[in-house]
């Protein structure tokens, strides 16, 4: 009887460490988004500055977007990013005139670092032709590597202006 009650004991204990230690390690995605709050500004060619202004909505958030070289508007573009439990990921859509609607998950592997690829790639991320790796640097600096075929393509500088 007392080794059963000890066994018993045991198996609890054992799934208890087990539940808190998964509960630590799973990041709360929606608390992490939060980084993205603010107008940030990058510099991604000669004269061409693109200018990202997300808002708080809901359990994510809203951006305009616009693209502006040698000060005239080239494109611009209202996304919308909500956080989806069921997948633990962060769901976006994107409409840029005069294209059709793009439609992105984004998670953060970490407090810092996140993925952005198609939403339509999640079943099969293995064979997912363009990603986007990004890095918080500091809260007022994130970058973002585009990856076609594996290989990194460009690097994007995003500061938050204040």
């Amino acid at each position: 009887m007392k080794t059963t009650i000890f066994t018993v004991s045991f198996a609890v204990l054992l799934l208890a460490i087990s539940t808190i230690t998964v509960a630590q390690t799973q990041l709360n995605q929606v608390e992490l988004l939060k980084q993205f709050y603010g107008t940030w500004k990058c510099e991604s060619g000669r004269d061409t500055i693109v200018y990202w202004d997300a808002k708080p909505f809901g359990n994510g958030f809203n951006v305009d977007y616009k693209i502006i070289t040698k000060g005239i508007l080239l494109s611009e573009a209202k996304q919308l990013f909500g956080y989806d439990r069921k997948a633990d990921k962060c769901i976006g859509a994107g409409m840029v005139k005069g294209m059709d609607i793009e439609i992105w998950a984004l998670w953060f592997t970490s407090g810092k670092n996140f993925i952005i690829m198609p939403y339509s790639d999640l079943p099969a991320p293995e064979k997912v032709i363009m990603k986007v790796i990004g890095e918080f640097k500091s809260p007022d600096i994130y970058t973002e590597t585009v990856i076609v075929n594996n290989s990194p393509v460009k690097t994007y500088s995003y500061m938050l202006m204040k």
